[in-house]
């Protein structure tokens, strides 16, 4: 039986740039095998499968594959496929709503959709959980890993560790933007440190970039290494996780929204992506 799908680049402005996304359409019929046997075919960091809602108040249920295995919620999945579902229902005559509920396995993803006059060009969405914060990482093993010194790592507002709001990450801060741009994962140091409270991923950021004035909001550059040696070009769920975790203290029960825009056909709309503590 032949299946729809759609290839989105999601984060960018320009076709084949950003993080790829394929998002399978009325995939009801195939079981999770096949599902990971797909996804592994795309080879891209994540595939999204739409099948109908278990709610019939939800707009669908999404399961997500990367190559290796099903995972509860991820970021740039969620926005492509709300972006791409948007595109079907105008492309067939039928309204486009302002808001979709996606059922997936971490809970409920609830999305708003950002329109450029008429067309949806992106999406903003809630992560299904809060900020979860969970083992802490081995300053030196996190080097190591990294194939960086221990004094590389940033420890003065959160030590390394594994946080959540849907997916797990070990987010690491770096003292530098020379740090970032030297970390490389270590195949002996990973092996040795990760999976680690679930997390299989390391994502780590600097906030010494050269846009920081010290005023207003923080910028920060960020690089996601995977437990498959690779380098995803940009995850919207590690990011959530990683913005909330220096001010964990007061807000760990409070959601975390993040907006993002994505590519809209021949004429981009601009790339961005910010998180805001509800």
């Amino acid at each position: 039986m032949p299946y729809r799908y759609v290839v989105a680049d999601v984060f960018t402005r320009h076709a084949y740039g950003g993080n790829p996304l394929a998002v399978v359409l009325d995939a009801q019929g195939l079981d999770t095998a096949q599902m990971l046997r797909i996804a592994r075919e795309f080879n891209f960091s994540e595939t999204s499968f739409v099948l109908p809602a278990r709610d019939p108040a939800h707009t669908a249920e999404v399961r997500i594959f990367t190559p290796d295995r099903e995972v509860p919620f991820a970021g740039h999945p969620n926005v492509g496929t709300a972006v791409v579902l948007a595109r079907e229902l105008a492309a067939s005559g039928r309204p486009v709503p302002d808001a979709f509920v996606f059922d997936e396995a971490a809970g409920l993803v609830r999305i708003a959709l950002r329109r450029e006059g008429a067309d949806v060009d992106g999406a903003e969405l809630q992560a299904p959980q809060p900020l979860s914060r969970r083992a802490l990482a081995p300053v030196d093993a996190v080097a190591r890993a990294l194939r960086l010194a221990p004094g590389d790592i940033e420890t003065a507002e959160h030590a390394p560790q594994v946080v959540s709001v849907g997916l797990t990450f070990l987010v690491v801060q770096l003292a530098s933007r020379d740090a970032l741009r030297r970390a490389s994962p270590d195949p002996a140091g990973y092996a040795a440190l990760l999976p680690l409270d679930d997390a299989r991923s390391i994502y780590a950021y600097t906030t010494d970039t050269a846009a920081d004035t010290g005023q207003g909001p923080t910028d920060i550059q960020a690089r996601m290494f995977t437990g498959r040696m690779t380098e995803e070009p940009a995850t919207g769920s590690a990011v959530a996780a990683a913005v909330a975790l220096p001010v964990a203290g007061a807000s760990v029960m409070r959601p975390v929204n993040m907006r993002a825009w994505i590519s809209a056909g021949p004429c981009p709309a601009s790339a961005a992506v910010s998180v805001v503590l509800a």
